[in-house]
């Protein structure tokens, strides 16, 4: 692919390995700091500045790759027809539903009895194609429309609830359900509005087209991400609407910071999506002329996002599992039948903040050739359809 060498294209690797990266702290956080089996790092009662935005940072992560998601749909359908795409994108979408409830889920847990099914990060991306492969046949004002109505409107369903009901957690709510046998199931990325979000991204990619000036684009996505973040200022010091998780004042110009940051995620309100998407708009409006070693390091990672994302969970978890063995919880307390931080027999395991960034940026730089390599294969081999279903 040719366009790899392309500032623009640059541009979007980066921010996906950016943000690649950044996700895997808030993973090795959950797996290696002492403090996460105790309380949120975002409770503004018990946190502190360190812990926090060692989460907080985090956050930009799902939004920005669902967004640049779309954005790139929109460039692979620039080399296919609009029934192409829409299959592509279906089967695509399809195949990733299947590896969060598998092999994603595994990596998580470790545990053959899947006691803690899940629909979390990759169901959401891959759910969003499947919505985006029926709305690619539509017209782009139609998809701007469709985007922007649950962006802005999804948290007028925030006092809907209906207990029990599996469908409505799916479509917007954050849930655990307790099924058979001790088996306990999550919905964490409910649909809405993470299909927006992604179809936002879609319509975005036009701005990348090369008969789009790029210096246009550029005041344009600066327009949008300023605007974006002033919105949510106002949305958040205002508290009238956009977020159930409402900012409160502690008294403590710490705690307010944190409450103020701490919008929902779960599902992401629309304070959430400004904040991040803001700034997601203002790095991509600047980050096209970005060059240098650093640049084509994160630039690895951004376009082997998948491959990337699954490699890292099973490295974290095993590298945990020896550190359990190693502190005297043995290694069987890491074989999980509910997510990490709520094992009751955990508590007491993990180590300070300081050897959390340790154990990331050792993970990082073990990773890195292996998606170098991976990546040079996919470069080597664009014949393979199969590459491009990881």
């Amino acid at each position: 692919m040719t366009a790899l060498t392309n500032p623009r294209i640059q541009s979007i690797d980066l921010l996906k390995g950016l943000v690649m990266v950044i996700m895997a702290l808030d993973h090795i956080r959950d797996y290696f700091h002492y403090s996460a089996f105790f309380f949120d790092p975002a409770d503004p009662a018990q946190s502190t500045l360190p812990i926090f935005f060692t989460r907080f940072f985090t956050h930009f992560c799902a939004p920005a790759f669902s967004f640049l998601a779309g954005l790139s749909a929109f460039m692979i359908g620039k080399r296919k027809s609009k029934s192409e795409l829409s299959s592509f994108l279906f089967k695509r979408g399809l195949w990733l539903v299947f590896i969060e409830m598998t092999i994603v889920n595994f990596a998580w847990y470790f545990d053959v009895y899947f006691r803690s099914p899940g629909l979390l990060t990759i169901w959401s991306l891959g759910i969003s194609m499947m919505v985006l492969a029926t709305l690619v046949n539509l017209p782009r004002n139609f998809i701007l429309g469709f985007s922007l109505l649950l962006i802005i409107g999804h948290n007028l369903l925030d006092t809907v609830h209906y207990n029990g009901n599996v469908l409505w957690a799916i479509l917007h709510e954050f849930k655990f359900f307790k099924l058979t046998n001790g088996v306990k199931f999550l919905v964490a990325y409910p649909i809405i509005p993470w299909i927006a979000v992604m179809a936002l991204g879609y319509y975005f990619g036009a701005f990348y087209d090369k008969a789009f000036d790029a210096e246009k684009r550029r005041k344009l996505l600066n327009t949008i991400g300023i605007v974006a973040l002033i919105a949510f200022v106002i949305l958040r010091l205002s508290n009238v609407y956009g977020d159930s998780n409402l900012f409160k004042d502690y008294g403590s110009l710490s705690k307010d910071l944190i409450s103020f940051l701490n919008p929902s995620k779960y599902p992401p309100s629309l304070d959430y999506l400004l904040m991040t998407l803001g700034v997601a708009f203002l790095f991509l409006a600047n980050a096209e002329k970005l060059r240098g070693k650093v640049v084509n390091f994160f630039c690895v990672f951004g376009r082997v996002p998948f491959f990337y994302y699954i490699i890292h969970l099973y490295l974290i978890h095993v590298v945990a599992v020896f550190a359990a063995y190693f502190t005297g919880f043995g290694w069987k307390a890491l074989v999980l039948p509910i997510f990490i931080i709520r094992v009751e027999v955990l508590k007491g395991y993990g180590f300070p903040l300081w050897v959390v960034y340790c154990v990331w940026i050792g993970v990082i730089l073990l990773l890195y050739p292996l998606c170098k390599k991976f990546d040079a294969y996919k470069q080597a081999h664009k014949e393979k359809w199969w590459l491009s279903y990881l």
